[in-house]
């Protein structure tokens, strides 16, 4: 049995946290994991960022509810699902994505959650399980799953290698310089042929 793996944002969505800097027009909260791989250290500077603005929760919901799937990323992930499985992996919050898994047909998506006090501030996040990508992918193969993995940033890296085949989709330069032993999609008509092969 073959299963797939993937990101979401920038995958199939767009990056919510640089439309919230789009927004907001504070800069560094265009910052992703593209660009910084330690994810702590880059949800430390969010939140740090977040409260130094007066930012809650709802400023963030506002600019979610304005975000429509990448184009063609609906037609992708309906021709993946009628093909095989897929889980969606995301280091992203269950807060910031449930509004938008109805615009993606709900898919089974794993993903982290945040504490939010009454007035609306978000105090801290919750990682679920430390990388939440690479173990998923390994409790997969425990259950005998051959497992496809892809995504585009520096914290998919681990479950792209973990899996038992994995590849970029649309990741940035700087990611592709430092792995360029993970082969790479550009656009979804590359990924539809990618996975056709794998599968």
């Amino acid at each position: 049995m073959k299963i797939l793996v993937a990101d979401l944002e920038g995958v199939f969505l767009p990056e919510i946290w640089i439309n919230v800097a789009k927004k907001t027009g504070i800069e560094e909260l265009k910052l992703t994991t593209r660009d910084i791989s330690d994810y702590d250290v880059l949800m430390t500077k969010r939140l740090a960022i977040l409260k130094e603005n007066n930012l809650k929760i709802q400023d963030i919901k506002d600019v979610i509810a304005s975000l429509e799937p990448l184009e063609g990323a609906l037609d992708i992930l309906n021709w993946i699902r009628r093909e095989t499985q897929i889980i969606l992996l995301s280091d992203t919050f269950e807060e910031f994505a449930k509004p938008l898994m109805p615009k993606l047909n709900y898919p089974t998506l794993f993903c982290h959650n945040l504490t939010i006090e009454k007035q609306g501030d978000i105090t801290d996040y919750n990682i679920r399980i430390k990388n939440q990508k690479k173990e998923a992918v390994k409790a997969l193969m425990k259950l005998n799953y051959h497992v496809i993995a892809f995504g585009d940033s520096y914290n998919d890296v681990k479950m792209i290698q973990e899996a038992n085949q994995g590849f970029f989709f649309k990741p940035p330069d700087s990611v592709v310089n430092d792995y360029p032993d993970i082969p790479v999609t550009k656009d979804y008509v590359e990924l539809k042929t990618m996975i056709k092969t794998l599968l």
